[in-house]
């Protein structure tokens, strides 16, 4: 077998508890094949292993790879032409957006990700057209993409069955738009359209040809409760349940999606989920902006899990989550980038300063706010546990895939670090993407002093820029059309449609 070892000045092997990194100073790391054996000092790693090669990064903190929990596509929405309107508006303004290979669009932000120190990826696809070869094929080129850079994902197609573009039947909303504007509109959705029992048929197609890849597994997606019918859900919890497979559901993103859920239930999404029987440490909800306390002790008791999408939810309106409460009820929760960060890209690290920074509520007792090893331990043992990969990774211990992040101390804090601050919370609130120096995955090398190993980052971007230099082609200019025209209806169609007075969990101003 071949071993490894990889030095550096400090080694974050994992988050003991909210307050508490577990650090090795001048430690090492000894893998074989790709897992971790040992963790220790240089000389103990050697004299396990003294034959391994050994690679140094001296003046670099390691830190368990991160992971991205949530996220769908490559080129930003708002590169393709999206402005950040308010979800439900948002759905509607993203019709006209060109289409790019998958392959060079997973490429696309598989750099970013990396380059941040993200190692894995919840990868939740849909939206397709064309039908089950066309997704079977488009799956495939993500699954390749990720292979061919050396990350790690778990890809999930999401499950879409009903109410494609509003909270509302297809055919009834198109029906109430005018000729032929709702005839044209149904038409597009339809090409969305997919037997339930395809959806099955594609995850065991893909379970199935990535059985024995080490850096792509499969889960399952009902996509949000919207979209899914009750006996929807219930058949993927049974394939769940069946196979062991995880399931990732956004769920409750927005104020609309909350009233959505009363008018269909008269529950709480979570209540109907719990009744149903789909939460488990299997469940991975989505968002969670509009949990209530009720909700939140149902997830805390059930073990599900919950991905914090903090940019996603300040860029689309959608609301701040009650991450102070899920960590005081010590439910399990993961970090996602989900279409792009605030930044309109992929970095993990400035994530892990805003998840930081927007949840410090007024007040003087540290335990009520958000801490450093807290958001680190979101995204990556939280994160670990949302997606098929599970305990595999998100920490760099004994039976784990060897998945880290180097960064160079120096570079993050020059020209000056006080010593009075610990080294977690400095790094946490200084190290920018310059100072990520490698990223190993599953003891590969894939990405050093800002080069990507495996592939050509300036020639996969140099494609994707000639190929959108082209015109729009006569099917890209009919969906631009389709989406201007469709937008006000959207928009008239949410009217209104909000009853309950939102009650904060968080208050942070005051008007008297």
């Amino acid at each position: 077998m071949t071993a490894l070892i990889v030095e550096a000045s400090r080694v974050v092997t994992g988050i003991a508890d909210r307050h508490t990194p577990v650090i090795v100073d001048d430690g090492a790391v000894l893998s074989r094949d790709g897992v971790i054996e040992a963790v220790g000092s240089l000389a103990e790693m050697t004299a396990l292993a003294p034959d391994a090669r050994i690679e140094r990064h001296p003046g670099h903190v390691m830190l368990p790879g991160f992971v991205n929990a949530h996220h769908h596509v490559g080129l930003t929405p708002l590169q393709l032409g999206s402005p950040d309107y308010a979800l439900e508006l948002w759905f509607a303004s993203r019709i006209p957006g060109r289409k790019i290979d998958l392959y060079l669009d997973t490429l696309y932000s598989a750099f970013e990700m990396i380059a941040s120190g993200v190692t894995t990826v919840q990868h939740i696809h849909g939206w397709m057209p064309g039908g089950y070869e066309a997704i079977h094929g488009a799956a495939t080129k993500v699954l390749d993409a990720y292979r061919a850079i050396g990350m790690r994902a778990s890809y999930c197609y999401a499950v879409r069955e009903q109410n494609r573009l509003v909270y509302q039947d297809d055919e009834t909303f198109c029906a109430s738009l005018p000729k032929p504007l709702g005839e044209e509109l149904y038409a597009y959705l339809c090409t969305q359209k997919m037997p339930f029992e395809d959806f099955l048929r594609l995850y065991d197609q893909l379970t199935a040809e990535n059985a024995g890849q080490t850096l792509t597994r499969i889960q399952l997606a009902p996509a949000n409760l919207h979209w899914v019918s009750d006996d929807g859900l219930l058949a993927l919890e049974a394939k769940s349940r069946e196979t062991g497979s995880p399931m990732h559901m956004h769920l409750l993103e927005t104020a609309y999606q909350k009233e959505y859920t009363k008018r269909r239930t008269g529950k709480t999404a979570v209540r109907h989920l719990h009744d149903l029987g789909l939460l488990s440490p299997r469940m991975t909800l989505g968002h969670g902006v509009w949990l209530n306390e009720e909700d939140i002790e149902i997830a805390a008791h059930t073990g599900t899990c919950i991905c914090h999408n903090c940019s996603s939810n300040f860029r689309l309106r959608s609301g701040l989550a009650p991450l102070n409460a899920f960590e005081a009820k010590g439910v399990t929760v993961g970090m996602g980038l989900d279409e792009a960060g605030i930044n309109d890209d992929r970095d993990m690290l400035q994530e892990l300063r805003l998840v930081l920074r927007a949840h410090r509520v007024p007040g003087m007792d540290d335990d009520d706010v958000p801490t450093c090893a807290q958001v680190v331990r979101m995204a990556t043992e939280g994160g670990a546990k949302t997606t098929a990969f599970g305990d595999r990774i998100g920490r760099l211990e004994p039976g784990r895939h060897f998945d880290a992040v180097l960064i160079d101390w120096r570079r993050a804090t020059r020209p000056y670090q006080d010593a009075d601050i610990p080294m977690l919370d400095a790094l946490v609130q200084r190290a920018k993407t310059d100072s990520v120096d490698a990223v190993y995955v599953g003891g590969d090398l894939v990405y050093a002093g800002g080069r990507f190993t495996r592939i050509d980052r300036d020639a996969v971007l140099d494609e994707i820029e000639g190929l959108l230099a082209k015109p729009r082609t006569p099917a890209e200019e009919a969906r631009r059309a389709l989406g201007r025209a469709v937008f006000p209806h959207v928009k008239a169609f949410y009217d209104g449609y909000l009853t309950d007075p939102a009650v904060p969990f968080y208050g942070q101003s005051s008007r008297r």
